[in-house]
């Protein structure tokens, strides 16, 4: 399931778009192909009509039955989770009918690493950790197809989001002498409009021509 594109803010566009990758289900289907197991043991290495046959027909049937239920409800909520990467944010959003979920400004993304074990290398997966100016700080996402790849294309969209930032400062802050650029300038900080090192950043290059 794609993420809704209602929800994007206008002239936000999506550079990517994934749910996690399979082996967020692979527990369950485990699961299932071991009751299976269980279940067909039972028939190959019990006598017909017997206690144990019975006994352990009954605990495969409920364990199938449970398992299938554990997948059915793993593959719901990896179809619901998106992790998503537009040309302004990265959203994290979970849940099959009530919806929970993490935005994360690309302009507030201080850095960006990923972990992978030599197994979870072999199959594509990962963990995926971003440190933000926000008030949760630090954000781990699990289980994330290529977190390397992911991790270029989100560095790609921070780079071009600050040059989207840069140019609309220069045009808010017009031409003219550099005091009163400043002005403007500092007066786009106490709005909230730049950042505190943005605002150095353009400092820096009004006092430096």
């Amino acid at each position: 399931m794609p993420y809704p594109r209602r929800l994007l803010n206008d002239h936000e566009e999506v550079a990517v778009d994934l749910h996690p990758h399979w082996w967020y289900y692979a527990k369950a289907v485990s699961g299932v192909v071991a009751a299976v197991g269980l279940a067909v043991a039972t028939l190959v290495l019990t006598e017909p009509e017997t206690a144990p046959r019975l006994v352990l027909g009954w605990v495969s049937l409920v364990a199938l039955l449970a398992s299938i239920v554990w997948l059915v409800g793993r593959y719901a909520k990896w179809a619901t989770t998106n992790i998503v990467l537009t040309s302004h944010r990265l959203i994290y959003r979970v849940g099959v009918v009530a919806k929970r979920g993490v935005e994360i400004p690309l302009e507030r993304v201080n850095t960006v690493h990923f972990s992978q074990s030599i197994f979870e290398r072999l199959l594509g997966a990962g963990d995926l950790v971003i440190e933000s100016g926000g008030e949760d700080g630090q954000q781990r996402f699990t289980d994330v197809r290529r977190p390397d790849r992911l991790q270029r294309q989100l560095h790609a969209q921070m780079e071009l989001n600050q040059q989207r930032r840069f140019s609309a400062v220069a045009g808010s802050i017009g031409s003219g002498d550099v005091a009163t650029q400043l002005e403007k300038l500092e007066g786009l900080l106490e709005r909230g409009t730049l950042s505190r090192e943005e605002f150095d950043a353009h400092k820096a290059r009004l006092l430096g021509r």
